[in-house]
């Protein structure tokens, strides 16, 4: 997804925030040289971060129209690649423990979700200059909007970062089973140790400020998400695992905590925006999403009962986990798996990095301004290390980041955005819709939260 990574990657001097994809692949919504950035090409204007913000952002309607020449199909294939994340890992799972009727609530979320990208276009086609998630919170409600959207994608990015920490964890310690790490002066175990040495071997690269040197590091989650399903088939027909495990119909009490895992599984929509003014014939973006939607919905559900089938009741809530170690494609699967979050640390601190050195005073020397972006990025790394390490559960995690922050940002947000800024284009009977979608999202959000944080706490007390 090179292209998609560059329609999102560089600085617009005028955001306040940035927007990041959780995952398949959370985003960089930061924008910068038009014609490279519009037509989603790898930039080969070799500017630097300072003179790419001297860009003017304010191009006409025409221009951006002439600018922006992305298909359908190519809409269709940025977007479903975007979609497609670490919300995989989790889906056999959600399904095991939710029962297979279950799948008709991840269904049903797909159709929230690809109605809620409508909104989102429906708020562009009202304000044409907007060109982000924020700018079309702070056409709804001002400053506050704008703040509050920010807010809620920097969350995104923060427990992001922890949940692809803790798969790296889990995922490293099976990959180098049976090897002696230790260092006698350090109280970690082996799975720390490697965790930390991975982590160690990544930071190097949130000291970088040309980003369009790494963007190709956007395409390994697409590459993730196909060599882990391919994996998962290839496990069930030629791996010896038979698909004879029953899927329970209906566990009811667990369906809190996996909504959170199927929202975080279709989370995107804050760089929707940027999808949408990189297409030639913006008013097919509906088309883009629905199909989009329903072909990242058909691969979840393919892989969820796929996984359930397999594996049964021992499903692990990271299907590479539950693979037999010995087979070839659960080694292509682990490693995929590793090296995915160690190739978007860069990526995903990029919007935050961007913004810190955009607020240092101009007085400061370039040099000085790297010094503090790479130093603060590092420290937060560590940071996000030592949660990972501390909460090493995935799934509460993964679900209480779907709970707490993307079911906003994907249902909640854009509903109200589209309320506040069409009100007056509005039937009645969307009216009723929208604040319906309002409610439903708010209940399951926390529901969803009390579940999952209880969840977690309990497995913290019981791990002490």
């Amino acid at each position: 997804m090179f292209k998609w990574f560059q329609s999102k990657c560089l600085p617009h001097q005028n955001q306040v925030a940035s927007e990041s994809v959780h995952g398949r692949n959370l985003a960089l919504n930061e924008l910068g040289c038009s014609v490279c950035l519009e037509e989603n090409k790898v930039c080969k204007c070799e500017q630097s971060f300072e003179s790419c913000k001297k860009v003017d952002s304010d191009v006409s309607d025409d221009k951006q129209h002439g600018e922006s020449n992305n298909s359908v199909t190519h809409a269709v294939i940025n977007m479903t690649g975007m979609l497609i994340g670490l919300g995989q890992l989790s889906t056999p799972y959600a399904i095991e423990s939710g029962g297979w009727v279950s799948a008709f609530l991840m269904i049903g979320l797909g159709v929230v979700c690809a109605y809620c990208s409508h909104l989102l276009g429906k708020c562009l086609d009202k304000h044409p200059k907007s060109r982000s998630y924020t700018d079309i919170g702070q056409n709804a409600f001002g400053t506050k909007g704008k703040l509050l959207a920010a807010t809620f994608i920097y969350l995104e990015i923060f427990m992001a970062l922890v949940s692809y920490t803790i798969s790296l964890h889990d995922n490293i310690n099976r990959v180098f089973s049976g090897t002696q790490v230790q260092i006698p002066w350090a109280k970690l175990s082996r799975s720390q140790l490697l965790t930390l040495v991975a982590v160690l071997i990544a930071l190097p690269s949130l000291w970088l400020r040309d980003l369009s040197s790494i963007s190709f590091l956007s395409f390994g989650g697409v590459l993730m998400s196909v060599a882990i399903f391919s994996s998962v088939a290839c496990t069930g027909i030629f791996g010896g695992v038979k698909a004879n495990h029953s899927i329970p119909v209906l566990q009811i009490q667990n369906i809190p905590a996996i909504s959170g895992l199927y929202i975080f599984s279709y989370a995107g929509h804050i760089v929707f925006p940027n999808l949408y003014k990189a297409m030639k014939d913006p008013s097919k973006f509906t088309k883009v999403s629905i199909i989009s939607f329903s072909l990242v919905t058909l691969l979840y559900g393919a892989l969820a009962f796929m996984g359930a089938k397999l594996f049964g009741p021992q499903v692990n809530p990271q299907i590479t986990l539950s693979m037999p170690p010995h087979l070839i494609v659960t080694k292509i699967a682990l490693w995929a798996t590793v090296l995915t979050p160690i190739t978007k640390y860069a990526l995903e601190f990029a919007p935050m990095a961007i913004q810190l050195e955009h607020n240092l005073p101009d007085s400061m020397s370039s040099r000085t301004k790297l010094i503090v972006r790479g130093t603060a990025g590092s420290f937060l790394l560590l940071v996000i290390l030592a949660l990972a390490l501390s909460v090493p559960y995935f799934q509460y995690v993964l679900s209480l980041t779907g709970s707490l922050v993307s079911i906003a940002i994907c249902v909640i947000f854009p509903c109200a955005f589209y309320l506040k800024i069409c009100w007056a284009q509005i039937s009645r009977p969307l009216l009723v819709l929208n604040f319906t979608l309002i409610a439903f999202g708010f209940v399951l959000g926390v529901f969803g939260t009390i579940s999952s944080s209880k969840l977690l706490m309990q497995n913290l007390s019981s791990a002490h």
